[in-house]
C-alpha cells in the first residue's frame, strides 16, 4: 500500500508538445501563398487603373503624343493582349482641338470585368490563408498554454500545496480561461488508520 501512494506521489514532469511538422509545413506554404496572392492582387489594381485611364482616354480623343497618354496606351496594350479583338470599338468622331479619334472601346470594359473578378477571388484566397494561418497559430499557442499549466500544477502538487491552474485558451471570438484546483495527495508518513471514535462516560 505504501508502495502505490509513493508512487502516485512522484513528480510526473508533463510531455513537452512536439513540434507537428505537417502544422508547421502548412503554415509555411500558406504564409508563401498569401504573399504571392498580396503581389498578384497588387498587379490586378495596377491593371484596373491602366484599364481605367485608358478607356476614359480613348473616350475622350486623348492626344497620343503627350508622355502621359502614350506611357497609359503602352500599359494598356499590354493589359489588353488577352482581350483584343474580342469586341470591334465603336468610333464616335473625332475631337475638335487635335482631330484624334473618339472611340468607346468595349474590349476594354470587358477586360476591366474579368480582371475584377479575378481581383475578388483572389482577394478571397487570402482572406482564406490568413484564417488558416491564425488556426495555426491558436493550436500551436493552446498546446503550449496547456503544456505549461500542467508543468505548474504538478509542481505544486509535489510540494504538497494545493494547486490552482488557470488555463487561457485562444478561441475564434477571443480568448477564454479555465481554473482547475488538484487537491494534494496525503504526505507519506501519513497515518492509513482511522482513529476510534471517542468512548462514552460511564455512567
Amino acid at each position: 500500500m505504501s508502495d502505490t501512494t509513493a508512487t502516485s506521489q512522484q513528480y510526473q514532469q508533463p510531455t513537452e508538445p512536439d513540434p507537428h511538422y505537417m502544422r508547421s509545413t502548412g503554415r509555411v506554404v500558406a504564409i508563401a501563398a498569401r504573399f504571392i496572392g498580396y503581389v498578384v492582387y497588387a498587379y490586378i489594381i495596377f491593371v484596373e487603373v491602366i484599364l481605367f485611364l485608358g478607356f476614359f482616354l480613348l473616350l475622350f480623343g486623348a492626344n497620343s503624343s503627350s508622355g502621359f497618354v502614350e506611357w497609359a496606351y503602352r500599359n494598356l496594350d499590354r493589359a489588353m493582349e488577352p482581350f483584343r479583338g474580342i469586341f470591334t470599338p465603336i468610333e464616335l468622331g473625332t475631337t475638335n482641338g487635335n482631330q484624334v479619334e473618339s472611340v468607346f472601346d468595349t474590349s476594354v470594359l470587358f477586360a476591366m470585368i474579368i480582371y475584377g473578378i479575378v481581383g475578388l477571388l483572389i482577394h478571397s484566397l487570402i482572406q482564406w490563408l490568413t484564417y488558416k494561418v491564425r488556426t495555426i497559430d491558436r493550436e500551436e499557442y493552446n498546446e503550449q498554454a496547456a503544456y505549461e499549466a500542467e508543468v505548474a500544477r504538478q509542481k505544486i502538487l509535489h510540494s504538497g500545496l494545493p494547486a490552482t491552474t488557470t488555463v487561457t485558451s485562444a478561441t475564434p471570438t477571443g480568448t477564454t480561461s479555465t481554473t482547475a484546483t488538484a487537491i494534494p495527495a496525503p504526505p507519506q508518513n501519513a497515518p492509513n488508520t482511522v482513529p476510534p471514535p471517542p468512548s462514552s462516560p460511564m455512567v
